[in-house]
């Protein structure tokens, strides 16, 4: 199976972590995930993150190391999600093209809300629960 390569940040701002919930009429509408979006063909993944918090969120973070990647088939295909510890460079977002709702969400709160799938594996580490 090929999969989609997917890059993601996770943001922790005053030991809050950005939850992003998606849009109505997007893919996987409804379900929250950490912001950051598909690398585009010779796009290094750092350079993707950066471009997709500009055009989303209209903001600018310094992508840091990497933390995880993890492969979850999402309706017969496959999503290679890597996810980075990144820091905001200015402002917080106040607004996304993609989402409909922007959190600030504590570690231990985040198992509350309903994560796409590929975003669980992350979710679980960072909440301290066993992963998948």
């Amino acid at each position: 199976m090929t999969a989609l390569d997917v890059v993601a940040a996770v943001i922790d701002d005053g030991g809050r972590v950005l939850a992003c919930r998606r849009a109505p009429g997007r893919a996987a509408e409804g379900r929250w995930e950490f912001p950051g979006g598909k690398i585009e063909p010779g796009e290094q993944p750092e350079a993707a993150l950066a471009r997709e918090f500009r055009e989303e969120l209209g903001v600018d973070v310094v992508v840091g190391r990497m933390l995880r990647t993890d492969v979850t088939e999402v309706d017969g295909r496959g999503i290679r999600l890597t996810c980075f510890a990144a820091t905001l460079a200015g402002p917080r977002p106040v607004a996304s093209t993609d989402h409909d709702r922007l959190e600030w969400v504590r570690p231990t709160e985040l198992a509350a809300l309903h994560w796409a799938d590929p975003d669980l594996p992350m979710v679980h580490e960072l909440a301290g629960a066993p992963g998948r």
